[in-house]
Parts: C-alpha cells; sequence; structure tokens
C-alpha cells in the first residue's frame, strides 16, 4: 500500500510530519517539491514598484485592502 506523508528535508536529514501507521521498515521514495525560503523577508508593496507602462495608483491600493468578511465568524474589532 502506498501512503503520502509530508515532511521537509534539510542539511540531509527528512522529517516528517507525521509517523506513518502500521509501517515499521519500508523503502521509500522521496519526491523534493518547491524549496523552502529559510530566510523570508516581508515585502511591501509601494506606489509604483511594478515597472512597466502602467504604474500603480493611489486606487489600486485601495481596491486591494481588506475588506470584512462576514462570513469567516472572526471577530475584528
Amino acid at each position: 500500500m502506498l501512503q503520502s506523508i509530508a515532511g521537509t528535508y534539510e542539511n540531509g536529514i527528512v522529517q516528517l510530519t507525521e509517523i506513518p501507521p502500521n509501517i515499521r521498515s519500508s523503502k521509500v521514495i522521496v519526491t523534493f517539491l518547491d524549496s523552502i525560503d529559510t530566510n523570508p523577508t516581508n515585502r511591501f508593496i509601494t506606489l509604483g514598484m511594478f515597472s512597466g507602462n502602467k504604474q500603480s495608483t493611489t486606487e489600486d491600493f485601495k481596491i486591494a485592502e481588506f475588506q470584512e468578511d462576514i462570513d469567516d465568524s472572526l471577530d475584528w474589532s
């Protein structure tokens, strides 16, 4: 039976997010997905940051602002 378990690889070590049930010993195939950025930087949108003929405008930022979702049942106040 095939089972898939998520995990990460770093410095030659694979760490699984959970212990696979009912397996004491098994052959494995490891597939590497997108690499993880271990030093992510905070990125903010700034006015005019995108190159090209059309630059960001103040109206673009108003459109991108988070609008409350009444269905998420979170109290944002």
